[in-house]
């Protein structure tokens, strides 16, 4: 599974699946991962809370070294910020992490001022 990707990576990308009011999560983790199928759901286990899927247009051809499908998926880990908000990622975010907002079939998405939720510098201290 690779972690940081680039919109190469995605350009054989029909739609974006979410799961979740992506509105409320201030980043999302993004991976490409091994699927035997082109649209659905991925099969998705040990890796946290799937958020969302891409699904491939119908001339996407298999992998050829491991026969599957190359699909992003989006997801969560449980010591990310929407389940853990004063944990490890209060501020900033995982180097795969992207804001949503910003994720589009064939576009991979980009972390912003909402994902990196910069922390507030009180003035006169």
């Amino acid at each position: 599974m690779s972690s940081l990707l680039t919109d190469t990576d995605v350009t054989g990308e029909a739609n974006i699946v979410w799961l979740e009011d992506i509105t409320t999560l201030e980043y999302v983790r993004q991976a490409v991962h091994g699927s035997p199928y082109r649209v659905g759901k991925p099969p998705f286990d040990g890796l946290g809370r799937l958020v969302g899927y891409a699904e491939l247009k119908s001339a996407v051809a298999r992998d050829p070294e491991t026969s599957l499908f190359r699909r992003r998926v989006f997801f969560l880990v449980p010591h990310d910020r929407d389940s853990a908000p004063n944990g490890d990622y209060r501020t900033g975010s995982p180097g795969e992490a992207v804001d949503p907002l910003t994720v589009a079939a064939r576009r991979t998405g980009m972390k912003t001022e909402r994902s990196q939720r910069r922390a507030i510098t009180p003035t006169g201290v």
